[in-house]
């Protein structure tokens, strides 16, 4: 007879309690929330009470050999959680104990407990320059020593013994019996592992009913989405080796289609699923096969009693066929939240698979009605939500994206846990909140090492803050993970052109025009190269590719604009400008019109008409008053020479964006400095910019525009303050990063300001130098432009 099952232990310390089958902490019998990773840290500490537990202890725990993951980071993150919700100081701990350069070691005092409430205590460690006395002295058996031997008393060991060689003999034949079984066991298909890929084919729908032939293809990749062990092939992934096989991108994926597909990504498997109508019931079958032998791994088959029952049953079926394919049940009990907390309706589900697909294949902005139709069908669906604030927050409508943002993540707990950290990153994303969007980050890498995504978003970060060769190492991962979008190697140009690597940048553009023709950001980016290379056949050809394209066709006017600008051809710049803002107001992307308005408000302030500035301003502020287009509003008035409006613009903005990281720590003190010039005080200016060093060289959001304001603005300080030789070197500073303020119209003002600051040192050659430099930019420019007339007077006295 078996002996019957222990009760489960517990473990306690302190004032809490962790429950280590069923991964609960508690706290005076309250439930702590405390992510899977930084528990697993935690029960690790736990088994070694008193012991060092090394970093790479750690990572192996975390990650096995996986090699796509920044251990560092993630284990920080788990350390830092479980010092929070212990409410632990890393200088004076009383549970965990930093080791320098070596790792971790818990130092409380345990209590292990069964239900029984039978205490096993187990000694506090004895700690260097601990001279208390150890509770357990040699040759004494601990209190769980004694524990154990009570379960084995001499009388049963002895009968264990005198069976000994009648068991042996048994073990033989038992053992023939296990070979025989094993035979048969090595026959059948393997389980999948945690670095195994499986691709997700199309349903195969005879009911009829169309709804079903996108909805439940989406419903399983959001089931099979939040497994932290399964790795589904990412559309980005499949899209491009579509291509490869002659096939259109999106186009539908068969099982044979999803066979060769997974052959050529080096997949594991496919997931194959069908429904079909029984009477007034559905069936469900999903069948993973073996790519190579098309051997079946697992197979699922229910019933569904309605329509409104299909996806509760696929919830069913999908965690069935994640613990037949090999993944631990705790892990699909604890990543098991049903479809339905995504959405309860089908028709949400359908418009919102449209609406990426539409994204992917024809631009942010065609995929928005998709989207809203499918909020308009479950107001609840904070995904589809988040897929708003996404399109709108690439459309550069910043206003709209925050609205979306905050409504999904109000309801960040309706959906999966991956859902919930995709949400919870773009709202974080939207609000600036650079600190806790890397927490979000960071936690996201840890549950779910294989995902491309916050590797892309960390480089986005570390390229706001001018940090451009991390933010090419976060990419290359992306590009280990998966082949990456359009948008993905649109920053990775960007990054090789603020590194002063064109070539680089166009291998990367190249390659990303041949994989994603009809990405937007790459052709924008591919006209800056152009730009920076003097290719204008190249500039023309984007500026013609984007024509007629809602969202796009505005962004490439507004890049000519700004490229008129830059050589002095002033008349032509506004006509693009204009252009653009007509083009955004069609699309009906008013925020959009609006900053181009007031882009070219700036322009004409940096050029001497404040009065064309001021009334721009005033037009775009009607137009759409939004958070970039008062930032760029403020700045335009600063510039020319408005400090009271650009000071009240400037207040509302912190008053409304407390937690916006970029705001705080460039694009406000720059506007600050531009006030403190307009009112005479360049100390004053001196002293905003002082916050924005470590950061000056970055591309901060929204926009690549603007960019090098922090050094143009002190280099005119130094200038006020008669330093010339301090004014040269930052307009110097501006004129040797060309890949990072490409063609703003800062540029060639910079070769002005730099003669400015050499005639102020007594250095005449240096300044002649400079102004021909600017003069011979603007060749070609509209000769009324004050600033010009200002030049050549200025130059004229030189001589």
């Amino acid at each position: 007879m078996a002996s019957p099952a222990r009760p489960p232990m517990v473990i306690r310390f302190g004032e809490f309690e962790l429950n280590a089958e069923t991964g609960e902490l508690r706290k005076a019998g309250l439930s702590l929330k405390i992510h899977p990773q930084p528990f697993r840290v935690l029960l690790l500490l736990l088994e070694r009470p008193g012991q060092i537990v090394s970093r790479s202890e750690i990572q192996q725990c975390l990650w096995g050999d996986n090699t796509f993951v920044d251990f560092d980071a993630g284990i920080n993150f788990c350390i830092k959680q479980i010092r929070d919700v212990l409410a632990d100081d890393a200088e004076s701990p009383r549970y965990v104990e930093t080791i320098p350069r070596r790792g971790y070691r818990f130092i409380a005092q345990l209590k292990h407990v069964d239900s029984r409430e039978r205490v096993i205590s187990f000694p506090r460690p004895q700690l260097p320059g601990d001279t208390s006395k150890p509770s357990i002295q040699p040759n004494e058996e601990s209190p769980a020593s004694r524990e154990i031997h009570a379960l084995h008393p001499p009388a049963l060991q002895h009968g264990l013994r005198k069976n000994a060689l009648r068991n042996a003999i048994g073990a033989a034949f038992l053992a023939a019996a296990l070979i025989a079984s094993a035979i048969v066991y090595f026959r059948r298909p393997p389980k999948l592992t945690e670095k195994d890929t499986v691709v997700l084919a199309d349903f195969s729908n005879t009911t009829g009913d169309p709804v079903f032939d996108d909805a439940l293809k989406q419903a399983l990749a959001v089931e099979l989405g939040q497994s932290p062990f399964l790795n589904v092939l990412s559309d980005a992934k499949a899209n491009e080796t579509l291509k490869m096989m002659g096939r259109p991108a999106n186009s539908r994926v068969t099982p044979d289609v999803a066979r060769e597909l997974c052959q050529r990504t080096g997949s594991k498997a496919l997931l194959a699923g069908s429904i079909s109508s029984l009477g007034s019931h559905y069936v469900l079958d999903v069948n993973a096969l073996v790519c190579s032998t098309g051997e079946t791994l697992a197979k699922e088959q229910l019933q569904a009693a309605s329509k409104d029952d299909v996806l509760n049953s696929l919830s069913r079926a999908a965690s069935g066929l994640r613990a037949k394919l090999g993944e631990s049940l705790p892990s699909v009990q604890k990543f098991d939240v049903p479809v339905e907390a995504t959405t309860s309706s089908l028709e949400a589900l359908k418009y919102f698979s449209m609406g990426g697909r539409v994204a992917s294949e024809q631009g942010d902005a065609p995929s928005v009605p998709f989207y809203q139709r499918a909020i308009e069908l479950d107001p609840n669906f904070a995904m589809a939500y988040a897929g708003l604030a996404a399109r709108y927050n690439n459309l550069n409508e910043p206003s709209l994206a925050l609205e979306y943002a905050t409504k999904a993540y109000e309801l960040r707990d309706r959906g999966t846990e991956r859902e919930r950290l995709r949400i919870s990153a773009s709202y974080f994303r939207v609000t600036g909140e650079v600190e806790k969007l890397e927490q979000v980050l960071e936690l996201w890498i840890a549950d779910y090492p294989r995902d491309s995504a916050p590797h892309g978003r960390l480089g986005v970060n570390r390229l706001y803050m001018g940090q451009y060769e991390k933010a090419l190492a976060e990419w290359q991962k992306v590009l280990q993970l998966e082949s990456g979008d359009g948008s993905l190697f649109a920053n990775l140009g960007a990054a090789y052109l603020a590194l002063g690597r064109p070539d680089a940048a166009m291998s990367i553009l190249n390659q990303a025009q041949s994989n994603n023709p009809g990405s937007a950001d790459v052709h924008w980016m591919m006209y800056y190269l152009a730009f920076l290379q003097g290719d204008t056949t190249q500039m023309a050809q984007q500026v013609a590719w984007a024509a007629g394209k809602p969202g796009d066709e505005d962004w490439l006017l507004a890049a000519q604009s700004d490229t008129e600008a830059f050589y002095g051809r002033l008349s032509s710049a506004r006509d693009f400008s204009r252009r653009a803002v007509d083009s955004a107001f069609r699309a009906d992307n008013k925020e959009v019109a609006a900053l181009w308005r007031v882009m070219a408000a700036l322009r004409e302030a940096e050029f001497g008409d404040a009065a064309e500035a001021k009334r721009e301003v005033r037009e775009a502020l009607a137009l759409a008053p939004g958070r970039n287009v008062k930032l760029f509003a403020a700045l335009a008035l600063a510039r020319a020479g408005d400090p009271s409006e650009a000071q009240a613009l400037a207040g509302e903005l912190e008053k409304n964006y407390p937690g916006n990281t970029v705001l705080k720590v460039y694009r406000l003190p720059s506007v600050n400095a531009a006030i403190a010039l307009s009112r005479g005080d360049p100390s004053q200016a001196l002293a905003q910019l002082d916050i924005v060093k470590p950061y000056e060289l970055g591309q901060p959001t929204p926009t690549p525009f603007a960019t090098l304001y922090p050094p143009y603005l002190r280099g005119q300080a130094y200038l006020s303050l008669h330093d010339g030789a301090a004014a040269a070197a930052e307009f110097q500073k501006v004129l040797d990063h060309p890949g990072i303020i490409l063609n703003f119209p800062l540029a060639p003002l910079a070769h002005l300001q730099l003669a400015r600051a050499y005639a102020l040192s007594g250095d005449t050659p240096k300044a002649k130098s400079a102004y021909q430099d600017f003069l011979t930019l603007w060749n070609s420019a509209d000769p009324e432009i004050p600033i010009l007339k200002q030049a050549k007077s200025d130059y004229a006295r030189l001589k």
